[in-house]
């Protein structure tokens, strides 16, 4: 029986993640900064561990904690939306801590038991922002655009060992809580000079044509984690798509 060990499950992906693989038959780590119950379905397929990307200890006990897994998902992320400008570094550098180096973090931890077993998958959740980057998300954009280059590398570099990285690529979805980890009011990132820019795309942020469902993330994960083609991209969402196929 197959194992997924999935960062970020506290909500949105990450938790429709957890719930999709559970309930294809797989064995699910299902890690998360702070555990929470009953958000999960109990099982002894499901177990939910610590996990912290930004910290490597927790990164080092969840994977020995979790034993010999065979896909990776680096689901877990922060946003923070507002005019860069008024973007403290401070901001700046946590959303790159998780979005990053949490990622890449994690990926070292894992690869050395991937490389010792001849296989293995390592999916990456990105952002439609890497295929069109919308404006007042600049921080995140670089943060996400960053993981792309990595991961394409990364699969260059694993393919020697039977090992596979893929990308997931989800669209805009407004019921993910983007920003609430960064510990900022989207008030105090709109200066007054910006406020006739924003309050547009604010809008259009409030009411989008095409929206991301949690579950064609989940979906999207699913098939890129048993993707043999070589394809690398997978976008995840109506809106996604379209901005792919653009």
């Amino acid at each position: 029986m197959n194992t997924v060990l999935i960062t970020g499950c506290s909500s949105g992906y990450g938790l429709e993640t957890a719930r999709y693989f559970h309930a294809q038959g797989w064995n699910v780590i299902a890690t998360m900064r702070t555990p929470r119950e009953g958000i999960l379905p109990p099982s002894a397929r499901m177990h939910v561990l610590p996990l912290d990307v930004t910290r490597p200890e927790s990164i080092a006990d969840a994977l020995e904690m979790a034993g010999p897994i065979d896909v990776l998902v680096n689901n877990a992320g922060i946003g923070v939306v507002g005019a860069f400008e008024a973007t403290p570094m401070a901001h700046i550098r946590k959303v790159f801590e998780t979005n990053t180096f949490g990622v890449m973090a994690v990926c070292q931890a894992a690869i050395p038991m991937f490389r010792a077993r001849k296989s293995g998958v390592i999916v990456n959740v990105t952002s439609s922002v890497t295929l069109a980057p919308m404006p007042l998300a600049a921080a995140y954009t670089a943060s996400k655009q960053a993981i792309e280059g990595f991961t394409g590398s990364l699969a260059h570099e694993l393919a020697y060992f039977g090992v596979r990285a893929k990308l997931v690529e989800p669209g805009y979805a407004p019921t993910t809580r983007f920003s609430q980890n960064t510990e900022v009011r989207l008030e105090d990132l709109i200066p007054e000079s910006y406020a006739g820019f924003a309050e547009p795309i604010l809008e259009g942020f409030a009411t989008p044509a095409l929206v991301t469902k949690e579950q064609d993330v989940a979906e999207a994960i699913w098939r890129a984690a048993g993707d043999l083609t070589g394809q690398l991209r997978f976008p995840a969402g109506l809106d996604a798509v379209a901005l792919a196929a653009a």
